[in-house]
């Protein structure tokens, strides 16, 4: 799965407080999936879309682990690079517009003691305000740490130990996306190629080209055509974004060689399907396997 994609950041803090060393090492996690999950929290749906007559959206939080947790909720705002990866930004590119601040959350914060879910709505509010676009911000779903007293308190405060905490802090975000006006974007495929890496791995190489003023999410099949008419799926990646204003991703997509499929000949068919609408296929393109 790609989700739109996801990356991992790791921060080292150190203090140095009355002879000791306090390290804390927090891990952020920010990882879409079909039912968006990360540490002990379940988010769904993972993906949040205002057109039309759509004022109003409801997410549903579920923590799966063994303790309570608290989570509290924000907005980020995030960039698109070409290769799919993602960058925090604070000022929007070129292109690009923000929808924090047509959005409401409540509530903010959530305690959810294990296997309890609560639903969180998101409101828009002053869509009369907006201009024809698309506007895009992230929900950021955050696990608050487990505050516990570091190290054993009984021992001599003397002591010249070291004590070390690890605090991992979860988080998952979602796009949350405004489109006001007719919706004219369209994609096709360019680079379109098929090659063995490192002798073993059959991929394909496919850049995504987007043309207009909104984002376009779907679904990838690559299907394998034998000289004889036989189509075997060697390949999906669901959930697959080109985000604004980004104007093309690139992608390597990884087939099955184990699918049955002799891949040293016949065609490969990738087709980029909307999510929404099955039928509705945003892009397709064909290549011949050179042996």
């Amino acid at each position: 799965m790609n989700i739109p994609v996801h990356y991992i950041m790791f921060q080292f803090i150190c203090k140095y407080l009355k002879g000791y060393i306090l390290v804390a090492l927090f891990i952020l996690f920010c990882l879409p999936t079909l039912c968006t999950g990360q540490g002990n929290l379940l988010v769904n749906p993972k993906r949040v879309l205002f057109e039309g007559s759509k004022r109003s959206e409801e997410i549903n939080l579920a923590n799966i682990g063994k303790d309570t947790a608290t989570f509290i909720i924000s907005f980020n705002q995030i960039r698109m690079n070409e290769d799919g990866t993602f960058e925090n930004i604070l000022q929007p590119d070129s292109g690009q517009q923000f929808a924090d601040k047509n959005l409401r959350i409540f509530p903010r914060t959530v305690t959810l003691s294990p296997n309890e879910s609560q639903v969180v709505k998101l409101q828009l509010i002053k869509s009369n305000e907006l201009a024809p676009g698309e506007y895009r911000s992230h929900l950021y779903f955050r696990a608050l740490p487990d505050d516990k007293p570091l190290g054993d308190s009984s021992k001599n405060k003397n002591d010249t130990a070291v004590a070390v905490k690890i605090t991992p802090i979860f988080g998952i975000t979602i796009p949350a996306i405004i489109r006001v006006g007719e919706n004219n974007t369209s994609v096709n495929m360019s680079d379109v190629s098929f090659g063995i890496y490192q002798d073993t791995i059959p991929m394909m190489d496919v850049t995504f080209n987007r043309n207009g003023a909104m984002s376009v999410y779907g679904d990838i099949a690559v299907d394998h055509i034998s000289n004889y008419g036989k189509v075997t799926r060697v390949a999906i990646a669901k959930g697959v974004a080109v985000y604004t204003p980004t104007a093309k991703r690139k992608m390597k997509i990884k087939l099955n060689r184990n699918a049955g499929a002799d891949l040293g000949g016949g065609r490969l068919r990738i087709k980029y399907t909307d999510q929404s609408f099955k039928q509705n296929i945003l892009a397709q393109q064909e290549i011949d396997i050179k042996s």
